[in-house]
Formats: C-alpha cells, structure tokens, sequence
C-alpha cells in the first residue's frame, strides 16, 4: 500500500521527520509490524538486528612477560530493545559494516589487559575463565553503544617461537607418553592374552572337534559292524525259528504219535480190561444168582409142597366146623367173611408151616423129600410135619 512500509524480522525500522511518538530519540523505533511513513515528510532507514562477527587476533603479554598471540571469535548483535537500537542507530546506521571492527578492537584492548594479570599456565588450562572475564569487562561498554556479546571463543594461543607452552607441554606429554606405552604395553599384553586365550579356545574347539569326530565316526564303525552282522543275524534268528518250529512239529507229532498210542494199544487195553473186569463181575453175578436161585428154588419146591398140602389144610380145618351151629346174621357177606376166616387160618398156618421150614428138622424133612423124588416117589408121599 503506498506509504506503508513494514521491517524484516530481523531488521529495526528508523523513521526519522516529525515529533510525534519520538519522545528522546532522534527518530522512530519500528520492529515486528508495519507503520504508514507519509513520503518526502517522513525518512525511513533500516537497521540490522542479525548476528554479526567479530574476529580478534592480537599478541599479548602475559604476567611472566612471555608474548602470546590469541586469536578469538565474538558473536554479538544490536540489542532488542528501544534503546539499544537508538545507540546502535545513532553511531552505525550510515555504516553498520563499523559494528564488527569496534567490537573486534574493544576485545582486542580487554584482552590484552587480562592476560596481563595471567600466568600461560592460567591462560592454556583455564581458556574459559579467561573467555568470562573479557566478558565481564566489556559487557557496559558494549552496551553503551547497544550491542550485546552472545559468545566468546578464544581459538589459539601461540607462543611464538619461545616454546614455553612445548615446555610445559613436555611433562604432560612425558606422563602422557609413559601412559601412552603403559596403555600400549596393557593393549599388547592384552592382545596377547587375547591372543592365548583365543588359540587355547582353538586348541579346546579343535579337541572337543575331534572327539566328536572320534565319536562320530565310532558310531559309524559300530553302526557299520552292526549292519554286517544283521545278515548273519538274521539268518541266525531264522535258523533258530525254524528249530523252533521244528521243535514244535515235532512235538506235536510225539503227542499225536501218544495220542494214536493211547488210542491204538492203551485204550483197546483199557477196554479190554474193562471188558474183562465186567465179564468178571457178570459171571460172579451170575455164580451168586445161580446159588441164590439153588437155594430159592429149594424154597420155591418147599412153597409148591406146601400150597400143594393147602387145600388139605384148609379142609382139615373147616372139618372141624362140620358138627357147628353157625348163625350167618349178614348172608351172602357173612358166608364170605366165614370163608375168609377160614382161608386166613389156612394162610397163617402156611405162615407158620414156613417158619418152622426154616428149622433143622424141617430142612432135614426137605432134603429126604428131594431124596424121594430123585428116587422116583415123585414127591406125592406124605408130608411129615413136627
């Protein structure tokens, strides 16, 4: 827009002409945002706020006298506020390149005046100490003309061809040196163990290498010794079943060849003496029955003698009732009963005929009686009964 004009972020606008907003300062301050600049009445000029760099090579004159070139590097840069920049403005806005080389020689001077209150020693082992006390020194005169330091980097310091600092040098380097051959006596001795352990491992790996070796090939040798016996093995087992069922067979036969034995002579034997035996029996059984028939039929004779007599009997009995007065209350029944009666005294008489049988002098009568009939009497004589 005409008359608008608006800084870079890291530029301060300066708005020189007119009063309004100025108060002390000769111009206007404008940063962060824009502001309407009324042409040919209001100058605008722009002021840097980026880093800058200063470098400082400068030879200084230490405490002990000894001459030492520093070489340093400042970073500084206009300061942020109001007025820092209206310093800045004021003595480097028509040539900012100035800001570099007033910082490089107000360095220069606060260096050289430390490094005089300073020992090399102090100098080279203690660079930052040196580096915060410049610093500190120049921090209000570089604020007097609104710059501010952010850094100081001693780079070098040379003694020239004194060789003080080679000097000093040369005890750390001697220690330095001997710990350098002490660390390189520990890394060869080191090495060395490594280098025994590593071929004691080698040697242990090759050992235990070869007697897996050994074992490997000792199963092999045994698994190979087993392969060539598992033919005659086998064959072996095979000839050993054969003799077993050889065995068996022939076993098996001798029980079969006793089992036709048995059946061919001990059991005809058996049956022939079973036969025997039974022959026996029959023929003692019969013998008994024969002489139990003899005797039977000598009663059998002695019964038929005797039923034969019974009709005798029982008429000598019933003659005995010819002369009596007999009353038959119940007829016919009676009649029988009497009848009964008469063949019942007939039948205990028989009994009692039979009983005395069995006496001497009735076997005496039986045995003259068969005398009789083997003589012809025929058995029809009397029979005598005592």
């Amino acid at each position: 827009m005409f008359g608008y004009r608006v800084p870079a972020p890291d530029e301060a606008m300066l708005i020189s002409g007119g009063r309004r907003g100025m108060g002390d300062a000769p111009f206007r301050v404008v940063t962060g945002h824009g502001a309407f600049v009324l042409p040919v009445f209001r100058k605008t000029r722009f002021l840097t706020l980026a880093m800058c760099e200063a470098e400082v090579a400068e030879t200084c004159v230490t405490k002990q006298g000894i001459a030492l070139t520093v070489r340093a590097v400042i970073a500084f840069k206009v300061g942020n506020d109001k007025e820092s920049i209206v310093n800045a403005g004021q003595r480097f806005l028509s040539d900012q390149d100035q800001m570099s080389i007033l910082t490089g020689r107000i360095f220069a001077g606060h260096l050289r005046s430390i490094i005089g209150s300073m020992t090399v020693e102090e100098i080279v082992t203690e660079r930052q100490k040196l580096a915060s006390e410049v610093l500190a020194t120049s921090k209000t005169e570089m604020g007097t003309i609104g710059l501010t330091v952010d850094s100081l980097q001693i780079q070098s310091i040379d003694d020239g061809n004194t060789g003080y600092i080679a000097a000093m040098a040369a005890p750390h380097k001697a220690a330095i040196q001997r710990q350098a051959q002490v660390a390189q006596a520990n890394a060869t001795q080191q090495s060395v163990e490594a280098q025994q352990v590593a071929e004691r491992n080698q040697a242990e790996y090759a050992r235990q290498t070869a007697v897996v070796r050994a074992e490997y090939s000792a199963e092999i040798e045994k698994a190979q010794a087993v392969a060539s016996q598992a033919g005659p093995l086998a064959q072996a087992h095979a000839q050993q079943e054969v003799l077993a069922a050889q065995t068996e067979l022939a076993q098996r036969a001798a029980e079969l060849r006793q089992q036709q034995l048995v059946a061919e002579i001990v059991k005809p034997a058996e049956a022939e003496a079973e036969r025997i035996r039974v022959l026996a029996m029959a023929e003692a059984n019969r013998m008994k029955i024969q002489a139990e028939a003899a005797a039977s039929y000598d009663r059998v004779a002695l019964d038929r003698m005797l039923i034969d007599q019974l009709p005798q009997i029982v008429k000598e009995a019933a003659a005995g009732l010819q002369g009596a007065n007999v009353n038959v209350l119940n007829g016919a029944d009676g009649l029988g009963e009497i009848a009964a009666g008469l063949v019942g005294q007939g039948l205990t008489i028989l009994d009692s005929v039979r009983q005395n049988l069995g006496s001497p002098q009735a076997r005496s009568a039986q045995k003259r009686e068969e005398e009789d009939r083997r003589r012809g009497n025929g058995g029809n004589g009397p029979i005598e009964i005592e």
